[in-house]
């Protein structure tokens, strides 16, 4: 997907305030039994069609509305994924700023969560 360059400028600016992490993070938190929650920032229609096993799902277009009732505690560990890793830089960006202190965005998104083999549920 090519991406608009105002688009690309902010999802670089909110990277330069956020982590990311690797699948193989995310594999290493899950074999050390580390609590976190993985969350699907994707459109409706985009988790409906398939996303990773064990993920919870709140849209990019709700995320900030309906996180703190989802995930109450600010101190818990967030990994959020979209496609590509740029929602997902997004939205982490806007959940620091909401106070969250342990969040990160999955680099490469649902693509590299794919190419990694990494299990899926429909």
């Amino acid at each position: 997907m090519t991406h608009s360059e105002g688009f690309l400028r902010i999802v670089d600016d909110a990277k330069s305030r956020i982590k990311e992490c690797t699948v193989e993070d995310v594999q290493k938190y899950r074999q050390a039994g580390s609590d976190f929650v993985l969350v699907d920032v994707r459109e409706d229609r985009e988790w409906n069609a398939a996303h990773a096993a064990d993920s919870i799902h709140l849209g990019k277009g709700v995320i900030e509305r309906d996180v703190e009732a989802t995930i109450p505690d600010h101190s818990r560990k967030i990994v959020l994924y979209c496609g590509g890793g740029y929602r997902s830089a997004l939205a982490a960006d806007a959940l620091q700023q909401m106070g969250y202190t342990d969040v990160y965005s999955l680099a490469g998104g649902w693509r590299a969560w794919n190419d990694a083999g990494m299990p899926i549920e429909s």
